[in-house]
């Protein structure tokens, strides 16, 4: 039986069942892919074992991250990506973070509905996810849902994020390759450089460049970044000029990230960036089990009781917090 179509809902699903749960979104059963990303956001017990059971699966995909300023087109131009992608083959999944919605904390759906395109085609899966008030412009569950994507067998997972200004830029740390969008009329350069943006990007795209002032904000930015102090062998990053909604210009893109994936895979820095990554969400994991831990030292009183201890002199808060302390 098809444990992704099994009856009990998510708290019916035991620690046997998650092999053919895993198996089921290989096959490319997308109900099976949506099960397990909901028990990413549900934080389930289940993840450590859906994590083992990934493991040996993932490392293949293509990590883009997608990041701009509110209005600058990012659902339009990840819609346009996802078509290129699929003209050439490959399988895409698409992870847009959401403003949590004021009512219900859960996401948001415009993106799934200005890329309806992709709908009824088995090779895109596309799964909004809420920020819940998460700063950097991501969700707090992005690392391991992208962990089940990869190990769901796609080719590319593309990471649109919330359009929150500066604090965006946590996108380049999750992601192989990082597309920062522009559009003219959304401010100067200046504003640009303010945002931090000019640090992140690997590809920076112009979108909307039908319109009056593109080629300016091209100038710009290519000025810029000629101004930034970089290796030789450093990658220099293209400034290309699109039109989301007709699809011109995206092809470069595309085209770009592939020479920017070669460049990464001869130089090494795939594999820094990707230990980096795991490097921080093995850290993120492990402070939210001390947390967990620290709460319940709250809730059985011990931590009032050592710091009646230090009150009265029979301690002191260092020998008190290395008692709270787990033991490396």
């Amino acid at each position: 039986m098809d444990p992704s179509t099994t009856g009990g809902g998510r708290r019916g699903l035991t620690a046997a069942a998650v092999p053919d749960l895993v198996a089921a979104a290989r096959d490319g059963r997308s109900r099976a892919v949506g099960r397990l990303l909901s028990l990413v956001e549900d934080e389930s017990p289940l993840l450590p074992e859906v994590m083992r059971t990934l493991a040996p699966h993932v490392g293949h995909a293509r990590i883009i991250g997608l990041t701009g300023a509110p209005g600058v087109g990012k659902s339009t131009s990840t819609n346009a990506l996802v078509a290129e992608l699929r003209r050439r083959g490959d399988r895409v999944a698409v992870l847009a973070v959401d403003p949590s919605s004021p009512f219900s904390g859960g996401a948001l759906l415009g993106d799934r509905i200005r890329m309806s395109d992709h709908a009824t085609d088995s090779g895109v899966f596309i799964r909004s996810m809420a920020a819940r008030g998460h700063l950097g412009g991501l969700s707090w569950a992005t690392p391991q849902a992208m962990r089940v994507l990869d190990g769901a067998g796609f080719d590319v997972v593309l990471v649109e994020t919330v359009g929150v200004g500066q604090s965006e830029v946590e996108v380049a740390g999750h992601a192989d390759s990082t597309v920062v969008l522009l559009a003219p009329g959304m401010g100067d350069g200046i504003q640009a450089a303010k945002a931090g943006i000019l640090e992140i990007g690997d590809l920076y795209v112009v979108n909307k460049a039908d319109r009056d002032g593109a080629s300016k904000v091209r100038r710009d930015l290519r000025s810029m970044l000629a101004l930034a102090e970089r290796p030789d062998q450093a990658w220099r990053p293209p400034v290309l000029m699109t039109t989301a909604a007709s699809g011109d210009g995206v092809a470069a893109v595309v085209d770009a990230l592939a020479e920017h994936r070669d460049w990464l895979t001869a130089t090494g820095e795939l594999e820094r960036r990707r230990v980096r990554r795991v490097r921080d969400e093995i850290e993120a994991l492990a402070l939210g089990a001390l947390r967990r831990r620290w709460e319940a030292v709250g809730s059985d009183g011990r931590l009032d009781r050592l710091a009646r201890a230090v009150v009265a002199g029979e301690s002191d808060p260092y020998a008190a917090a290395d008692s709270l302390l787990p033991d490396a």
